[in-house]
């Protein structure tokens, strides 16, 4: 078979080469597209594949038009639109690959080559990580070999050849390209296409079914990335504020939406004492308007492209949402107040249960308050119960807790005795509430892992979180975390619940678990250096890049000067290059080349490859006629001596003086 394949024609060479690109295209896309597009694309790139080496004729055009209209149909039933990212992606991937199905003529398959850029490009849609850029820049040279394959003059050129042409051209545009890349104006982060509304993001949701943020521990991708200016806060001061949410409806928690009036609706009111925390935060796309900061934060992130606003239950949102990386910084102080320090017409907001659930835990909460150490316990007391409740009472911190039921805080307090941090943060709640007392629970991430090859902190989306607030008089919002008292280790050290590894992985851990642990510690510093320089490569990165160039003002008028003035001086050096390079060209060639251009102006016929001795020979046939004549085929049989002669009987700087001098005869009739 393989013997069979190098023998093959060219042109079934050439095609199969090209399929295997496109192929190589489309593979990144594999696990976006819907299954049948995925299954149809290898049918046809294999049919074509087939043809091209039994050397069969191509299928006729309503093949071709049937499979269309088929996709056309199948793209909208599976995205009910033919329009918007993903449904046109999965066309293009279509067309792509019945295109290939009537490749009869070179302006077929330069019509290809164009449609298989684009779909690279596509596929910076989805993703931009270091490991997309990389397997395009594979097919980019795949798509150029088969480019420069095409220009190649007919014969067998070995592809290789193409390949390091294709190669040299890539090179030589890199510069361009990098320039391009850093002064061309943007108005966005590169790659700055919002996603599609309904393409959901793996990260926090604005609410919270009991058990939903487990399903986040089983996902280890990186939330986001955070670098400390100084010293960073302890673990147990690492709490990222997300979502906070404060109604529940027996099933599923939400961000609060109160009855009350505005004028009885709680503030902010915000205090902060002791030292800043500053640092800066490169936040995965997660197509949400919130942005992710450590507790607490007064003042406005600094963010581009976006307006961060703060709620008053110190969440700080943005105008929209973030379907791209973005990078911002921001203030935190991890020693704070916030909320009515007195009791308020607004909190009983966050005493409310709804009628009907977990009518085991209201009994709890009713014989805690009739027992005597507590018959007139304050907040603080109440606290400490339940949290000793959690100590003693055989709770177990768990990913794999069983499915809960309707009474999801009755089945942990009394059944199961067992949960992941949302379990344990909601029956706390609404046990604290049945106590009388405000709380709500509050999402996001706790903890983190310093990356020691680069010294960035990084949270996963296993680091997703739920605890606590409690209202307590004098105080305001005090943060409870529940799942401490279940499992210390959670919120003291990086000991977290991990999910199942697979087969690769723990054979890895086996043989070096120290190997497997610094090689995923130095992918991805390689990959957060290339989101710091590359995907986050914004305005105010440009901007920088003037001021360090000696502008004090930087605008985007300056940005196209520099743009402009490198244009001219890289067009400028082009010409340079063009003259120093004619100037060093066979100084021989060229005065023959002058020779043959006034002949060919005093009327001679002359032909390009005419040697010295050949024109001389021509203008002998008229020398006695015209004396000129002879005079200039000495000149040439001179010009010859020079260059083959072993001592020539003039130099070539005399040879170009008699050239400008002589008068070249002109041809009789």
């Amino acid at each position: 078979m393989l013997q069979r394949l190098t023998h093959l024609p060219r042109e079934a060479r050439d095609t199969l080469f090209l399929l295997a690109v496109i192929a190589w295209v489309i593979l990144p896309q594999v696990e976006r597209l819907p299954l049948w597009c995925s299954a149809m694309a290898a049918v046809v790139l294999l049919w074509r594949g087939h043809i091209a080496v039994q050397g069969q004729s191509l299928p006729a055009r309503w093949w071709l038009l049937g499979l269309l209209a088929l996709a056309s149909a199948a793209t909208w039933w599976s995205y009910k639109t033919l329009l918007g990212r993903d449904a046109g992606v999965t066309l293009i991937v279509v067309l792509l690959t019945l295109k290939t199905l009537e490749m009869r003529a070179r302006r077929d398959a330069f019509v290809i080559f164009f449609l298989g850029f684009f779909t690279m490009l596509s596929n910076f849609f989805f993703s931009q990580s270091l490991l997309t850029a990389a397997a395009m820049l594979v097919a980019l040279l795949g798509l150029l070999t088969a480019l420069v394959n095409a220009h190649m003059p007919v014969g067998r050129p070995p592809l290789l050849q193409a390949a390091k042409t294709a190669g040299w051209m890539a090179l030589l545009g890199a510069p361009i390209m990098t320039v391009l890349f850093m002064l061309f104006p943007r108005i966005a982060p590169l790659w700055g296409l919002p996603g599609d509304a309904m393409s959901g993001r793996s990260g926090l949701s604005g609410q919270m079914q009991v058990g939903s943020i487990a399903s986040l521990a089983l996902d280890d991708s990186i939330a986001m990335r955070i670098r400390f200016d100084g010293q960073p806060p302890t673990q147990t001061d690492l709490y990222f504020r997300g979502p906070v949410l404060s109604s529940f409806d027996g099933r599923e928690w939400r961000a609060l939406r109160s009855s009350f009036p505005a004028r009885y609706q709680l503030g902010a009111d915000l205090q902060v004492q002791g030292s800043p925390v500053n640092y800066q935060v490169t936040l995965a796309a997660n197509n949400r308007p919130w942005l992710i900061v450590l507790d607490a934060t007064p003042t406005k992130p600094e963010i581009a492209g976006y307006t961060p606003t703060m709620g008053p239950d110190l969440q700080w949102l943005t105008d929209q949402p973030m379907s791209d990386l973005v990078r911002y910084r921001a203030t935190s102080y991890p020693q704070f107040r916030h909320g009515p320090t007195r009791l308020a017409v607004g909190l009983q907001d966050y005493v409310d249960l709804p009628s009907g659930f977990n009518p085991r835990t209201l009994q709890l909460a009713a014989e805690m308050r009739r027992s005597p150490e507590l018959a007139n316990a304050q907040t603080p007391q109440l606290v400490d119960a339940v949290m000793q409740r959690l100590r003693t009472g055989g709770y177990t911190y768990t990913l794999e807790p069983g499915v809960y039921g309707t009474h999801t805080a009755d089945e942990f307090w009394f059944d199961r005795k067992a949960g992941f941090c949302e379990h344990i943060a909601s029956s706390f709640v609404l046990l604290m509430r049945a106590l009388d007392v405000p709380a709500r629970v509050v999402t996001g991430y706790q903890g983190g892992q310093v990356n020691n090859v680069d010294g960035f902190w990084t949270v996963r989306q296993s680091d997703a979180h739920a605890w606590a607030e409690v209202w307590v008089a004098g105080q305001g919002w005090v943060r409870v975390d529940p799942t401490s008292a279940v499992s210390p280790g959670r919120t003291g050290t990086v000991v977290r619940l991990l999910p199942p590894q697979n087969v690769f992985t723990q054979a890895l851990n086996t043989v070096s678990p120290g190997f497997a642990i610094n090689l995923r510690a130095i992918w991805e510093a390689t990959n957060n250096r290339w989101n710091q320089w590359v995907l986050n490569y914004s305005q105010s990165k440009q901007m920088d890049l003037l001021r360090n160039l000696g502008f004090d003002a930087p605008s985007w008028e300056d940005l196209s000067y520099v743009l402009i003035a490198l244009v001219v001086l890289a067009s400028s050096v082009g010409a340079l290059w063009t003259l120093w390079e004619r100037y060093h060209q066979d100084p021989w060639l060229r005065l023959l080349h002058r020779a043959q251009t006034q002949m060919r102006k005093a009327g001679w016929t002359v032909a390009p490859q005419d040697t010295p001795r050949q024109l001389a020979s021509t203008l002998q046939t008229h020398a006695s006629a015209d004396p000129r004549s002879a005079a200039a085929a000495a000149w040439l049989l001179r010009l010859e001596a020079w260059r083959y002669a072993p001592q020539a009987p003039a130099t070539l700087a005399a040879l170009r003086r008699e050239c400008r001098q002589l008068p070249w005869p002109i041809r009789l009739p």
